[in-house]
């Protein structure tokens, strides 16, 4: 069982578009450590998994690959990284599915940024700023945005309230595909 945890690791890293430098940074292990993890060179602790498993926001029994129990519900476990909290809504592999909260940061200049895959954004509450390479687009509750995130972007609240999303992740190629049926 521990011999899967590498590649898992690698995979969970790189879904999130991780080096190994940002990964040592947020969870304080060496970037050699973190390595000789992934490509199964040493042996993961109880304590090295922890850390991995917080930072990932995963449980522990899915970086270590323990049988599901049969339970389909998903434990929410709300994760605050960078001033925005995900709670995921989904297991980790294909599509990820999170409800995002953005609180407004007055004052502070949106950064773009890139990273592989899609993102799907569909409005709950508040209104949300998303700033698409050279495009400013504001979406209200009960509307939905989808891009490639290789195009610069970057998302928060139009004003001073909160935003409420659901949002999609996709690795690079997948897409949200949305079928509606007309009566």
């Amino acid at each position: 069982m521990l011999d899967a945890v590498g590649p898992r690791l690698r995979e969970l890293r790189r879904r999130r578009g991780m080096t190994l430098a940002e990964l040592a940074e947020r969870t304080g292990i060496n970037e050699s450590t973190l390595s000789r993890l992934e490509g199964g060179g040493r042996k993961p602790t109880l304590e090295l998994l922890l850390t991995l498993a917080e930072v990932h926001a995963v449980p522990l029994d899915e970086l270590v690959g323990a049988p599901r129990t049969g339970d389909p519900r998903i434990h929410l476990r709300p994760v605050t990284r960078d001033g925005l909290t995900y709670v995921p809504l989904s297991r980790p592999g294909g599509i990820q599915a999170h409800k995002l909260l953005i609180p407004p940061h007055p004052g502070t200049e949106p950064e773009l940024k890139t990273h592989e895959g899609f993102e799907w954004v569909y409005v709950l509450a508040g209104r949300l700023l998303l700033l698409l390479g050279d495009r400013r687009v504001v979406l209200k509750p009960g509307e939905a945005a989808e891009f490639d995130t290789h195009v610069p972007h970057w998302l928060g609240p139009d004003g001073e309230h909160p935003v409420e999303l659901l949002v999609l992740f996709g690795r690079q190629g997948e897409r949200a595909h949305l079928r509606a049926r007309t009566a």
